[in-house]
């Protein structure tokens, strides 16, 4: 592929993934100083000084700034979904407060991920992830904002409510129905971990998706890294590399998300793994992308 991949897609990183236990401003110096990048993802940010230090970096950068409420629902294990209410409301608060705090930072929107179920009130548990999205994206509206759900694996590891991604194509029509502002965020990395690929999720999600990750994931049962690790391309027994990126970038094409004039975020969220050094981490990433973008046709 001739043209740069730059001029498709806004090309970013999950900040806390690429650079784990680093501080949040020390890390945002880097990437915004490193024009690779178009884009950045954050999370919470606990200290007052640090956040608003944050701010301006990320105003000075001209990165575009996204936020993800994951860590929030994960770190203290919040549901949106429980059907427990009082349980609900916490998790549902939560991302009404992240809302506020991705306007502070210059974020358009918010991505958060639906939480546990089980089989027995799945269908309730669904009808109060609806009642929780609703309401933040009602929220969200006020502020001319918008909210994304990750597809996550419903039973190898985060074990989810949403995906697999026909339920998530249930989901958000029924979203949609109701607030235009909602959208579905998808990750290479989990398609592996939900029996899918790129074709058929892409496909099957087309009307809602708004936001993409890449990534990797190791799917062999007993392997090192096993489960929704991120772990970068090339790890031992993973399934994800530079011939199934490719794949991915080429269904985007076919489904019409090469779009210069209105380009989607497409960010990667690679973790370093035990030892591993972040800084090696993120080049391996990037020489992977331009491969994968290469091996394109035009």
């Amino acid at each position: 592929m001739r043209d740069s991949i730059h001029r498709y897609f806004q090309i970013g990183t999950i900040q806390w993934m690429s650079y784990p236990g680093v501080p949040a401003l020390e890390t945002l110096e880097k990437l915004g100083a490193d024009d690779f990048f178009d884009a950045v993802e954050v999370c919470q940010i606990h200290d007052d000084e640090e956040r608003a230090k944050a701010k301006q970096v990320l105003a000075q950068s001209g990165l575009k700034v996204c936020y993800g409420a994951q860590p929030r629902l994960l770190g203290p294990g919040l549901n949106p979904n429980a059907v427990d209410e009082d349980e609900r409301k916490k998790a549902e608060q939560t991302l009404l407060e992240a809302v506020d705090e991705a306007e502070y930072l210059g974020a358009g929107g918010i991505a958060f991920l639906a939480g546990k179920w089980d089989k027995e009130t799945k269908e309730e548990a669904y009808q109060q992830l609806l009642k929780t999205t609703r309401a933040v994206c009602s929220y969200a509206a006020e502020k001319n904002m918008n909210v994304e759900l990750e597809v996550f694996d419903y039973d190898m590891d985060k074990m989810a409510l949403i995906g697999p991604a026909p339920l998530a194509a249930r989901f958000a029509a029924d979203m949609r129905l109701s607030h235009s502002n909602f959208g579905l965020l998808v990750d290479l990395s989990h398609f592996p971990t939900t029996y899918e690929d790129s074709r058929f999720v892409i496909r099957c999600l087309r009307p809602y998706l708004t936001h993409f990750h890449i990534g990797n994931a190791v799917v062999k049962q007993g392997a090192e890294g096993y489960g929704d690790q991120h772990p970068r391309f090339g790890f031992p027994e993973s399934a994800n590399g530079v011939e199934e990126l490719k794949d991915f970038f080429q269904v985007l094409r076919e489904e019409g998300f090469f779009d210069p004039a209105h380009p989607y975020v497409l960010s990667f969220e690679v973790k370093p793994w035990k030892d591993e050094k972040p800084d090696l981490v993120v080049a391996n990433t990037k020489r992977c992308i331009r491969r994968a973008w290469n091996m394109l046709e035009d």
